[in-house]
């Protein structure tokens, strides 16, 4: 892996913290390089507050959007709530219809088919929406691109309300309001919000312009924290309050579906890393191997019975999705032995599931560090999920081959396409060049960024504890890593796990400070350090539990042999 630095803030600051707020320096340095430079930034950023949450009516939209809420409820008229199928779709249906039903009995949700409609808005969707005579659409997640979509449903005298957060194309839908904070227009302070985050600003207006208390629209919190966390956006402003009431909430009362689920995983308490990588898995494996509206039965569900049922679907959906990603991963290493394409994978096989092939995309990057393309064959065509590298953006070299594709879309990092089966040789090549063309050496290898260098005697419990206060972590407030070097053994450095490939560290300094450590897949580095070599880590610092003893240890991030 490639090291890199955060920048160190100015002394002043860190000098300022250290003295204002009675912490180490390297408190204060982590604090600074988060743009915390004083008490009360500090303050904000430890303590969380819900009354500092916007006021949802300085978003662009939203007093059009109230009024016809509350003019369609009024008028008895049916309000169809569509929203995408991912976690941040799914969680903003089951928020939003649900507080709509506590208002209003005509209300009633639509989950695209992934396989049949695909993603966004679709000519189905609105055709439903008429045909059961829906006068109010409302989107979720999705729909800021859908111009022709809108036009659609409005010749089918159909108003609809728009809630997304992705970034606008040209050219706005003619929808009755939008409420997207990344509008051009509009005055919103925090824009990085995502779609659940959206929904929960339309029903936070919704109870304000009824006078309801806050405290009647809190128990959502559950839903929001759960978008945020899997749909990857900044652990900043709002976001931090939102997820950090909405962890609370799940861990001290939750609603039914994610209870049933959280049941299941004997997750208890629950952290915020728990609901990326254990509860967004099985919300989304719904979506991948049946149907999102599944998801959103589950996430609405007010019956403990129903709920558990419903949870135990979506659990066996999920070993489902688990064992095929493991077959399908394996099956594409063995593909990757034969390719000659050396700054791209891009693999195929007709039976592949196609609601797995984004997670076997980022799979193969774990071993082989390339922009990857994975591909399934479906209705005669081949489609397949696109993902890349640090730093790569991979939409860019699908443009530069789109003569090859069908259609194609996404960002930066992650995209889709579909192409005729007879164009995969070429595209291949086509995409290899593309990539070779646009990448940098640096980008070919894998990166860790670390927050500051320290000794083993700074590691205290009293840092962890102030570690664990900055939490929920996640971008732009990722977990701090650190960096120490002139260590060897302590004498008990081992292979561990059931195919001895991890490195159970115990580690010293000159100082004779030890500590333990995990390094997962670094047991290749044992016999050099039980050599007596001198190595340099980059990892977090984190408490592990064992038989009831809680004590800190080292989770490796990387380890460089000293020579």
């Amino acid at each position: 892996m490639h090291w890199y630095a955060t920048p160190d803030p100015p002394a002043e600051q860190v000098n300022h913290l250290t003295t204002a707020l009675g912490v180490a320096p390297v408190v204060a340095s982590l604090l600074a390089q988060r743009g915390i430079t004083d008490f009360d930034a500090a303050k904000d950023f430890f303590r969380p507050n819900l009354e500092q949450l916007h006021d949802p009516f300085l978003m662009l939209g939203m007093t059009d959007a109230v009024d016809r809420i509350l003019q369609a409820i009024a008028n008895e008229e049916k309000i169809l709530v569509y929203g995408d199928y991912d976690v941040d779709g799914t969680t903003a249906v089951a928020l939003l219809s649900s507080y709509l039903r506590s208002l209003h009995p005509l209300v009633e949700s639509y989950i695209p088919d992934r396989y049949a409609e695909g993603y966004g808005l679709s000519e189905q969707g609105v055709n439903y929406a008429h045909e059961q005579g829906y006068s109010l659409l409302i989107t979720l997640d999705c729909g800021i691109k859908a111009v022709e979509r809108i036009q659609q449903a409005n010749a089918l005298g159909i108003d609809c309300i728009i809630c997304d957060h992705h970034l606008p194309g040209e050219t706005l839908p003619p929808a009755l309001a939008i409420l997207d904070p990344k509008q051009a227009e509009c005055p919103y302070p925090y824009k990085e919000l995502c779609g659940c985050g959206v929904g929960f600003k339309l029903i936070q207006a919704l109870a304000l312009e009824q006078k309801q208390a806050f405290e009647e629209i809190a128990s959502y919190l559950d839903l929001v924290a759960t978008a945020i966390a899997a749909d990857i956006v900044p652990l900043t402003g709002e976001n931090r309050i939102l997820a950090y009431h909405g962890l609370q909430q799940l861990n001290a009362s939750p609603r039914p579906g994610l209870g049933a689920l959280l049941a299941q995983t004997k997750r208890k308490p629950l952290e915020f890393s728990d609901l990326v990588f254990v509860v967004a898995p099985r919300i989304n494996a719904a979506g991948r191997m049946a149907h999102g509206a599944k998801a959103v039965a589950l996430l609405s569900a007010t019956a403990v019975t129903a709920a558990q049922v419903l949870a135990h679907e979506i659990e066996q959906l999920n070993s489902e999705r688990r064992s095929m990603d493991a077959q399908i991963t394996q099956e594409a290493l063995e593909q990757l032995k034969h390719l000659n394409t050396p700054y791209s994978t891009v693999v195929m096989q007709e039976d592949w599931h196609k609601g797995v092939v984004g997670i076997v995309a980022s799979r193969l990057i774990e071993y082989h560090y390339r922009p990857t393309v994975v591909l399934a064959a479906s209705e005669g065509k081949y489609v397949g999920s696109v993902r890349s590298v640090k730093g790569f953006n991979v939409y860019e070299a699908l443009a530069a081959c789109q003569a090859h594709l069908l259609q194609f879309g996404g960002h930066k990092y992650a995209a889709g396409l579909t192409m005729a089966p007879e164009a995969l040789p070429a595209f291949r090549q086509a995409f290899d060049k593309a990539v070779q063309e646009r990448i940098t050496p640096a980008q070919l290898e894998p990166s860790q960024t670390y927050d500051v260098a320290v000794s083993l005697h700074e590691l205290t419990p009293k840092l962890e504890r102030i570690l664990a206060q900055m939490a929920p972590f996640g971008p732009q407030n990722m977990r701090p890593v650190f960096r120490t070097g002139g260590l060897k053994d302590a004498g008990g450095s081992r292979a561990v796990g059931q195919e001895q490939n991890h490195l159970k560290l115990a580690v010293t300094d000159n100082k004779g400070t030890v500590f333990s450590g995990i390094g997962f897949n670094m047991a290749k580095y044992l016999p050099k350090i039980k050599a007596g070599d001198h190595f340099e880590l980059l990892y977090s610092l984190e408490q592990n539990e064992f038989n009831g003893i809680k004590k800190l240890q080292l989770k490796v991030k990387d380890l460089r042999l000293i020579a």
